[in-house]
């Protein structure tokens, strides 16, 4: 039964994911980033961090940088996920994403 419980309970996470700014521009009022996680882009609003320029790493998720952070604890965080297997998980293809660098 306790099994059963668990399975019916349990929910996939979302997890912030960090990665690296590679440019921004403005659309109608807001900052939207390209940022770089491993080899897959993806724009990212970045209001929540106006201080965050090209070149920086952030921590994104649901599509918004939500933090800073610095380039070895977005080493870290990447690789202890990449190590539990969750990155394929979060980065999976999705359309309009761009592989490579």
């Amino acid at each position: 039964m306790r099994a059963k419980l668990y399975r019916r309970w349990s929910t996939r996470m979302c997890l912030a994911i960090p990665g690296k700014i590679l440019d921004t521009e403005e659309i109608a009022g807001i900052r939207i980033g390209r940022v770089q996680f491993g080899g897959v882009t993806r724009k990212a609003y970045l209001d929540y961090v106006p201080d965050a320029a090209p070149g920086d790493y952030v921590m994104v998720h649901v599509g918004f940088a939500i933090s800073k952070v610095d380039q070895d604890e977005a080493a870290r965080t990447y690789e202890s996920m990449r190590i539990m297997g969750l990155l394929e998980e979060e980065l999976g293809d999705q359309p309009g994403e761009e592989r490579g660098a």
